[in-house]
């Protein structure tokens, strides 16, 4: 069986693209610093505006040209001959903002952001430091992307890589750190947010690198990052034992319910007769009913959010009673 590739190549790669994001934001912020809430939109059509922009496509070009390198490096990790079939081009990752558009248009929104915040009675400084802050999300998810673009153009360059793992870097959010690990075609799209840095780290075959996983990640953190990615209560429900995936999945779906003469928080995550909660709901006799506009029938009993759970329920063994109903541990 061929080595497995180690997780510190994806990291090596993250540490690349994140020192030329570094890089790009502190040349943002000195060229903002010549600008004012008065002026915006016109330095960002102007001299300021082609020189941020001038600068992100010379860092989204820098990131490019890193990826054929790690993607062949991961390939020889691996035992295969890392000859590509074709070569990247690195100056086709420049000047496309993450929607696909022109980067262009999407560095002058913070323009808009300035005067929106203007007109919403923001103090001129504050107005700047807001759309500093756009800015450099912008900037720094744009870099990101074409980093992660071009790693899957070099994957498809190398026929011997058939997958990518996603591997997540601390400090993240909930929703990346759940997906640690998780495996893809080397063609599929890759999952993110805005300012998301997750890296991905190419494999030759189905045996998979030692990424660290959801949990892994998560008892590696402190208190203080856990409580910022997950919230006190869904922390303490991951403490407790409840699986990090559910905690986090539950409140995509979150909102409110009445029960027992008392308003609640609960989730119809995994509550369809296929979800989780749900086929544990079902085995049990619960019932179901349809949606209007939904596709599958959803659980007509609410599942409780892990924050309700700790909240009402007395001691730990209730804790832990509730949250196995309600599908975050078994």
């Amino acid at each position: 069986m061929a080595e497995r590739p180690p997780a510190d190549l994806a990291a090596a790669r993250n540490r690349q693209i994140t020192s030329i994001t570094r890089q790009l934001i502190e040349m943002i912020q000195r060229i903002w610093r010549t600008m004012s809430a008065a002026t915006v939109a016109d330095d960002l059509e102007g001299e300021a505006g082609a020189a941020i922009l001038a600068a992100a496509v010379a860092g989204q070009i820098t990131a490019a040209q890193g990826a054929q390198a790690f993607v062949a490096g991961a390939m020889a990790e691996q035992g295969a001959l890392a000859i590509p079939e074709a070569w990247l081009v690195a100056e086709a990752f420049g000047g496309i903002a993450p929607d696909g558009g022109p980067l262009e248009t999407l560095l002058y929104l913070p323009a808009i952001g300035v005067q929106r915040r203007l007109a919403a009675g923001l103090p001129p400084d504050q107005a700047m430091i807001g759309g500093l802050a756009d800015m450099a999300r912008y900037a720094a998810t744009s870099i990101a992307d074409a980093g992660r673009s071009a790693d899957q153009v070099g994957m498809a360059t190398q026929r011997n890589c058939v997958a990518y793992m996603r591997v997540v870097t601390l400090p993240a959010c909930s929703r990346c750190i759940v997906l640690s690990g998780q495996t893809y075609r080397y063609s599929e799209g890759f999952l993110r947010h805005p300012n998301c840095d997750c890296q991905t780290l190419p494999l030759r075959e189905a045996e998979w690198a030692a990424v660290k996983t959801p949990a892994e990640l998560y008892a590696s953190m402190s208190e203080t990052q856990r409580r910022r990615a997950f919230t006190v209560a869904g922390a303490e429900a991951i403490d407790a034992g409840a699986d990090v995936a559910q905690v986090v999945n539950a409140r995509r779906g979150m909102g409110t319910a009445h029960v027992h003469g008392r308003s609640v928080r609960v989730t119809s995550e995994a509550t369809t007769r296929r979800g989780l909660y749900g086929r544990r709901l079902r085995r049990a006799g619960g019932e179901f009913a349809r949606v209007p506009g939904q596709r599958y029938m959803r659980s007509t009993t609410p599942r409780l959010m892990p924050e309700e759970i700790f909240r009402i329920a007395d001691g730990r063994t209730e804790q832990l009673r509730l949250l196995k109903r309600y599908g975050y541990i078994v």
